[in-house]
């Protein structure tokens, strides 16, 4: 495998370039003086240079995972430099390609003629001198063509130059032109696959004593799990990036989503531009994509950085209302890009730095007297004499540091949020547009036959245990069960018994050093109501926006789902909202191939619900007889969801869903992972109104019961968002924090992409057959036995002689226990082999496994001691290197 300029590297056996992430150190350096100075770049250099142990180096310590500097545009060096007169500041754009050797002079063209088609032209391409003899072997062989392209349009200056060299380097983009470290009338960055040393005698442009600039923005990279390339030097356009955004492959997913909506007067035609995130980018490019896009399509840099990283609002009852109204209005254009992060960010002008919410990244700041201001992820960035700092101290979780250098000022996070609080009446938009669920009128509530539950019970494959275990403690108390970790029962793909859809998904977690939340302590950071409804146009402020139906929970009961089916019966709401309920069932004898073919069905369905401005679309598995199956509501919900953002017009329609299969935490998570905006779980609900009924739940109604199994099961998706690192329900909904084990590639290619499945396995046909299988139950052929009013024992969480094979049963753990007790050799060998027996081993992934070596086994005295090996044991982690020497 060998990389190239573009970064993109190949799915390859268990490698998948999804699950590349970095963890980094960032500073920045501005002054308050009013000019621009060769000391700024100096001090920006050696900042750098301080944040060395927070990059990283391979087995070549000469090669780098990636350094670089992103300035304002140095007009007096490029002057110097250039064979061709420049026109004044600010009316000329530069930036430097990365071209492919061997492919420089048709990357050339396909930008010169993006260029013309945009009504701009290039005053000239220049050699930008630089020395790789520094670099390790591998930085080297990997090194791009480095050209500099000067670009005028239109007389045309500043941001409205910026958004035609934006559609420019996009449509370049698309016809195979140049990667670009930055193209802008504004900044200048020179980065690349560079140690912090390495960067300054790379590019010896930045030692030029007349490279100057009000302000530098440094990087020095740690990709923690990943290769590193040029281009993934952080994308240093806007922002450069220190943790790692958990929601990303949901953040891409909504952006492709809103993409058929989106229109911009400033930006012009958008199709030219799509897709906004780039395939290769990494989660820090994606987000420096997003935040370019709703920054050029009109909004400030700090009103875009608060967009997509705001501050806790939702919990914080001290907050100033115009301010909380201005998040919650934004809540409703896009969701939080979430995880751990410390974001610095500018435009040329203004540069500044913000935490998450979480404020789980470090970062400090000082001011001095003569007008230096140095933020970063560390002290000893610069060698600050204490006298002539006047004003320091640390980034706070969600707040804003904002320096001004034309104002030559320092804007207060106050001063900034209080600004775009007023910018417009949003408060009266949220008070006129938005719809809170509770206040809608209630319906009638529909309690079912006993025999009703339990033949909906069987066709769900509900188990004794399953109410006992789960339902059960859930309707009493309020909260999911606690039971010990680790599961000895198969896998779902090696499964002999029919497994639940959601059975072959299991949940990642946050990657690198991040730490989990704790989402009791932290419960003012956390945020799991929101609002659901359809999207207008990202790039418009516009008070349509607000108009959401706002839900207190994740996880609506029947009565609360009646609200929304028969919205439209509200004379007020008539003709703003409407709903249509798909039915998620299929012919259960035409198998895997009935399955598909009404999904396709399915897919007409909701395209005709969008065309006919439906805004919630109901997917609902009810009402299913002996012919019809339920389709597995994750793979209704899924499949819907990945049509809708294939075809660009996702935001159009919010989904419910209506389940029948749901009753444990973890199914809600996947159904909202996968893009659900409510959970209906009726059976689970129906069921524990059943279980008060028959005298199983004493001492509550079932109105409580139901009550505690809501707030049981949204406490427990909060549980598993924070494990994650995700603090708002927003963040998670589509966010696909899950890896599939044992589905085909092809299945989850089509109905759930970008979900990483690193074994294939089964398809629709074994989905059907385990459906058809549990259908069966409920619904016996004629002749046979009718269907019993008991369910099945389970034994998943338990051992039963009927229910699910452990890996430790009875049997084993007797051999086990006797064999410690009596201290016989023999017995625990018994032990051993009926562990590793063929039938258990069919059990795990690794039991498919067999040591296969010719090779003689090493002489016990050959092998290293442990003393030995200890010494080479390392803990260091992202942030050792600023505690060490």
């Amino acid at each position: 495998m060998t990389t190239h300029h573009g970064g993109e590297w190949p799915s390859e056996g268990l490698y998948d370039p999804s699950f590349e992430h970095d963890a980094c150190g960032v500073a920045f350096v501005a002054t308050l003086r009013g000019h621009a100075g060769r000391d700024i770049v100096d001090k920006g250099l050696t900042a750098l240079k301080n944040l060395e142990h927070r990059g990283a180096v391979g087995a070549e310590t000469e090669t780098g995972d990636g350094a670089g500097i992103l300035t304002q545009i140095p007009h007096a060096f490029l002057q110097s430099v250039t064979d061709f007169d420049l026109p004044d500041a600010g009316v000329y754009g530069v930036g430097i390609a990365f071209l492919t050797p061997g492919n420089e002079s048709q990357e050339v063209a396909a930008f010169e003629a993006a260029a013309i088609e945009e009504g701009a032209w290039v005053l000239g391409w220049r050699v930008v001198p630089v020395n790789l003899d520094p670099l390790g072997p591998t930085a080297r062989a990997a090194a791009p063509t480095f050209r500099q392209v000067f670009v005028v349009a239109d007389n045309l200056a500043g941001i409205d130059l910026d958004r035609r060299l934006y559609r420019i380097r996009k449509r370049s983009e698309h016809r195979g032109g140049p990667f670009f470290a930055s193209l802008s009338a504004r900044t200048l960055t020179y980065k690349g696959m560079l140690t912090t040393y390495q960067l300054e005698q790379v590019f010896p442009d930045l030692l030029d004593p007349l490279f100057a600039s009000e302000l530098a923005l440094v990087h020095s990279r740690f990709s923690t799990n990943t290769f590193p390339s040029w281009p993934l030097a952080q994308p240093l356009r806007l922002i450069a990036h220190n943790g790692e955004i958990n929601t990303v492959r949901g953040n891409r997913n909504w952006m492709a989503a809103r993409e058929g909506k989106l229109q911009s007067a400033l930006l012009g035609e958008m199709k030219d531009l799509m897709p906004v995130c780039s395939p290769s980018a990494s989660d820090t490019a994606s987000f420096d994509e997003v935040l370019e896009l709703l920054h050029l399509g009109g909004r400030t840099l700090p009103h875009a950085v608060l967009m997509m990283m705001p501050e806790a609002w939702q919990n914080n009852t001290e907050m100033d209302p115009s301010r909380r109204a201005f998040y919650e209005y934004h809540s409703s254009l896009v969701e939080p890009w979430d995880g751990p992060a410390a974001l610095h960010f500018t435009d040329g002008t203004l540069i500044g730095a913000t935490l998450d919410r979480n404020g789980l990244r470090p970062g400090r700041f000082w001011v001095t007297s003569d007008g230096l201001v140095v933020c970063g992820s560390e002290a000893g960035l610069l060698d600050i004499d204490p006298a002539d700092v006047v004003r320091k101290g640390r980034l706070q979780p969600g707040r804003m540091l904002l320096v001004d250098t034309a104002a030559g000022r320092i804007v207060e996070d106050d001063e900034v949020k209080t600004a775009l609080a007023a910018e417009h009446p949003y408060g009266e938009w949220i008070e006129r547009h938005a719809v809170r669920l509770a206040d809608l009128p209630d319906r009638e509530h529909i309690t079912h036959s006993r025999s009703s539950v339990v033949r909906r019970q069987r066709t769900f494959g509900y188990t004794e245990e399953e109410l006992k275990v789960l339902l059960e403690p859930m309707a009493k108390a309020g909260a999911e069960p606690i039971g010990a970790m680790g599961s000895d029962t198969p896998i779902a793909v090696l499964s002999n018994r029919p497994k639940l859809l959601f059975d072959y998904f299991t949940q990642m977690f946050a990657q690198v050093t991040n730490p989990p939340l704790d989402a009791i302590r932290e419960e003012i950071v956390t945020a799991i109501g929101g609002a659901i409804g359809p999207e207008p146009n990202l790039l418009a402020g516009v008070p349509e926006h607000a108009r959401k139906v706002t839900l207190d929970f994740p996880v609506i009961d029947n009565d609360e789902l009646a609200k929304i089916i028969h919205i439209d019966a509200d004379p007020k709401l008539k003709g703003v909202f409407s709903s249509r309920r798909i039915q998620g069932l299929y012919k259960v004898h035409d198998g895997g191939a009935g399955l598909e073919s009404r999904l396709e069905a399915i897919f007409v369905e909701v395209d005709k619900a969008l065309d006919d401005g439906v805004s919630f679309l109901i997917l609902s598995d009810r009402d299913s007889d002996a012919d019809f199956a339920p389709i597995p509501s994750l793979l209704l919900t899924s499949a819907v969801h990945h049509h809708l953002v294939r075809n660009h017009n996702r935001t159009q329609v919010s989904l419910v869903v209506e389940a029948g299969d749901v009753r444990e935490v973890h199914h809600v998570a996947l159904l909202i992972g996968y893009g659900v905006g409510a959970v209906n779980p009726y059976l689970a609900m129906e069921t524990v109104e059943d279980l008060v009924a028959r005298g199983y739940i004493t001492d509550i109604t079932a109105e409580k019961a139901v009550k505690n199994l809501i707030k049981a099961l949204g406490k427990g998706v909060l549980k598993i968002m924070s494990k994650m690192g995700i603090s708002t329900i927003a963040s998670y909904r589509g966010a696909q924090v899950f890896e599939a084990i044992g589905l085909s590639r092809e299945l989850v290619d089509r109905h759930f992409a970008g979900t990483p499945s690193q074994i294939d396995g089964v398809g629709l046909d074994v989905i059907a057959r385990e459906v058809a299988h549990r259908h069966a139950d409920a619904y016996p052929a004629s002749g046979q036995r009718p269907a019993h009013r008991r369910l099945n024992v389970g034994g998943e969480y338990s051992w039963r002689r009927e229910g699910e094979e452990h890996l430790f049963d009875p049997e084993t753990v007797f051999k086990l226990q006797h064999s410690t007790r009596t201290r016989q050799y023999a017995v625990f060998n018994e032990y051993t082999d009926r562990v590793n027996s063929q039938a258990k081993r069919l059990m795990t992934l690794r039991g498919l496994f067999e040591i296969k070596s010719d090779r003689p086994p090493v002489p016990i005295e050959e092998v290293e001691h442990q003393r030995d090996i200890y010494k080479r044991f390392t803990t260091g982690a992202m942030s050792y290197g600023s505690i060490s020497h």
